[in-house]
C-alpha cells in the first residue's frame, strides 16, 4: 500500500460520499448526514481538545492553524471559532470542494490541495497549532513518520500539535479481522462485501514508535491518552506534541 493509492482512494471517497467517509456510520451512507449534525462533530472534537490543552496550561486560541487532512472541513470550521486563520489541507480535491461548499467561517478558513507526502507547500515555523484527527490512521506507516516530521517543522517555536493515531485493533470480531487478515484481503472485503466506494486503510502506530519519531525531529510529546473506540473496533491514542522554544 503506497501514498498514491491512498490519494486515489480518498479522491474516490470524496467524490462519492464525502461526509460518510469522514465519519463512518452505517445509517449515514449515501449522503444521509445532515450538515449541521456533521459540523457539530467537529465542534465536539475541538471542544474536547481545548479542554485538554487548558488542563495542561497550553493556549486554547491561536493565530494560524493547520488542519491536516481536513476532509469536508468539520474541524476547520470548529477551529476557526478560536483562530484568526485555519488552513485546511487534504489530498482529495473532491473533499476540498465539499469543504468549500459547506464553509460558514466568514473567510477564516482556506482550503489547500496538497497531493504530496510532505508539507513543502508551507514554510517552516508557519503555524502555532497543527491539528490532525482521524487522518494518520489511514496512511502507510512510513508516510506517518514523514508527516510527523513535517508537523514539527511547520510549527512555530513553542507551538503545539494535536495528533490522533490508531494503536491496535480491539478483540472484537471486526478487530480480529484487522489483526489477522492481509491488507489486500481487507481492501477487497471493504469493496465487495461492505460496498465501500473505495477501501480505507487502517494503520497501527505504537506509541513508543511515534514518540521516537517526534523526538528524532526535534519535537517533544507533552501528554498522551489512549481510548477504546468500539465503534471503530480500534484503540486510539491522542498526543499533544510541542516544538521547543528557540532558547530550549
Amino acid at each position: 500500500m503506497d501514498f498514491e493509492q491512498v490519494r486515489r482512494d480518498w479522491t474516490t471517497l470524496g467524490a462519492r460520499d464525502p461526509l460518510w467517509a469522514v465519519s463512518v456510520a452505517a445509517d449515514k451512507r449515501g449522503g444521509r448526514w445532515e450538515v449541521d449534525e456533521f459540523l457539530a462533530l467537529g465542534r465536539r472534537d475541538v471542544d474536547r481538545a481545548r479542554a485538554w490543552l487548558a488542563d495542561l496550561g497550553l493556549p486554547t486560541t491561536w493565530e494560524r492553524v493547520l488542519d491536516f487532512g481536513c476532509g469536508a472541513g468539520r474541524l476547520s470550521q470548529a477551529l476557526a471559532e478560536h483562530a484568526d486563520e485555519v488552513v485546511g489541507v487534504d489530498v482529495s480535491a473532491p473533499m476540498l470542494a465539499t469543504a468549500r461548499a459547506l464553509d460558514r467561517s466568514d473567510g477564516r478558513c482556506r482550503f489547500v490541495l496538497n497531493d504530496a507526502p510532505d508539507l513543502h507547500v508551507f514554510p517552516s515555523g508557519s503555524f502555532d497549532l497543527v491539528f490532525s484527527e482521524l487522518v494518520l490512521q489511514h496512511l502507510p506507516k512510513r508516510v506517518v513518520a514523514d508527516y510527523l516530521a513535517e508537523f514539527v517543522r511547520v510549527l512555530a517555536p513553542g507551538a503545539i500539535a494535536l495528533v490522533q493515531c490508531t494503536v491496535r485493533p480491539l478483540w472484537t470480531f471486526k478487530g480480529m479481522v484487522w489483526r489477522v487478515a492481509p491488507a489486500r484481503l481487507v481492501r477487497v472485503a471493504q469493496r465487495v462485501v461492505l460496498g465501500y466506494p473505495a477501501p480505507m486503510l487502517m494503520t497501527p502506530v505504537p506509541p513508543a514508535w511515534l514518540c521516537a519519531v517526534v523526538e528524532a525531529h526535534g519535537g517533544v510529546v507533552v501528554d498522551s491518552t489512549t481510548v477504546r473506540e468500539p465503534e471503530t473496533h480500534w484503540v486510539s491514542a491522542r498526543y499533544v506534541l510541542r516544538k521547543p522554544d528557540r532558547e530550549s
